[in-house]
């Protein structure tokens, strides 16, 4: 039996973020990347049972296995809610099936995944996003649920959201490997929308390959304070690694595979969380790589820890997009209270 290393009233073990960790894991080590009970990477096997070592209380006389070979032989699990039609789709949604206005049919499905490393002080998903209470589900559960969601709303495109679904990377890998062979029909669209901070380029590569056919991916940032403003990471080397993480998975898709798949660029944005200087910067990055890609400007509206903030306006956002245009971006769309601006 493997005793846990961590204090004595919580299962945690050596990484509870990325920090500068590098490279593979070693037999003693799990990362536990949302601290929530989320996503469950951090999963140790407990009496038999999988369970998220990050939430879960240590017992006397519990039997914990952490050994790596032991774990790969569960079925990975996360927890996942949400499945539902939904309208308006995500930053990895064309936008010439996005409608102009609210109210319109469903135009994809759709389900998200709980737990994130960020720690948003806006975050437009937080009931989602922080919470783990629900009952965990595979990926063939999940996709075998997302399929019948299909069917019923009888839609094409199938996508994945958060909280942050990157975060557990077998089982994200699984679900869409599960998805791509219960839908094997050419309509199928498999979208996965992601933040961006743990994509790797070799995961970018297994996201593909395993089904993904679209992916949003989302930029929260140039400047390491405005990165550490909108993310609420404190400490200045995590955020340093995610945010530079971030771009390097954008970079990549950009260039890569922009004309392989659909690729889409989400910027939030608020006054108080990122200026419009900045944004035409994030534009001119983007644009050198692609300017014709997809970018979305979304209006982040007062929510969770920010209640504070004001809601951007429609004329706002307006300028917004022409702010991003005059980067040298082709195609802009913005979120904004009235529905889509559309390139």
């Amino acid at each position: 039996m493997q005793q846990p290393r961590s204090n004595p009233s919580r299962v945690v073990a050596c990484i509870t973020a990325y920090r500068s960790k590098e490279g593979a894991l070693n037999d003693t080590e799990i990362l536990a990347p949302c601290r929530t009970g989320g996503c469950w990477s951090c999963a140790v096997i407990v009496n038999r049972q999988l369970k998220p070592s990050c939430v879960t209380p240590v017992e006397e006389g519990m039997e914990i296995l952490t050994d790596p070979g032991e774990r790969a032989r569960e079925e990975p699990k996360r927890v996942v809610s949400g499945f539902q039609g939904h309208a308006v789709g995500g930053v990895g949604t064309p936008h010439w099936i996005k409608p102009r206005t609210f109210g319109s049919r469903a135009i994809e499905v759709a389900c998200f995944a709980h737990g994130c490393i960020l720690r948003c002080p806006a975050c437009q998903n937080w009931q989602i996003t922080y919470s783990a209470i629900e009952e965990p589900l595979s990926p063939l559960e999940t996709a075998q649920i997302l399929t019948s969601e299909r069917r019923w709303y009888s839609v094409n495109r199938m996508a994945i959201s958060g909280g942050e679904c990157t975060l557990n990377r077998r089982w994200l890998v699984e679900y869409l490997k599960e998805l791509k062979r219960l839908n094997r029909d050419e309509k199928a669209r498999l979208h996965v929308d992601t933040n961006a901070v743990v994509l790797t380029e070799d995961y970018i590569d297994e996201l593909v390959r395993a089904g993904a056919t679209d992916i949003g991916a989302d930029v929260k940032g140039l400047e390491l304070d405005t990165f550490m403003n909108i993310t609420g990471i404190e400490d200045r080397e995590l955020a340093t690694k995610l945010r530079d993480t971030e771009w390097r998975a954008i970079k990549y898709l950009a260039e890569e595979y922009a004309d392989k798949i659909f690729v889409g660029i989400g910027i939030p944005y608020n006054e108080a969380l990122i200026s419009t200087e900045e944004l035409y910067k994030i534009g001119e990055r983007i644009a050198d790589w692609s300017p014709d890609i997809q970018v979305s400007a979304l209006d982040y509206r007062p929510m969770f820890r920010r209640m504070d903030i004001r809601k951007p306006l429609y004329e706002e956002m307006r300028r917004v997009k022409h702010v991003l245009e005059e980067s040298g971006l082709r195609c802009v769309i913005c979120q904004t209270e009235f529905g889509m601006l559309g390139p």
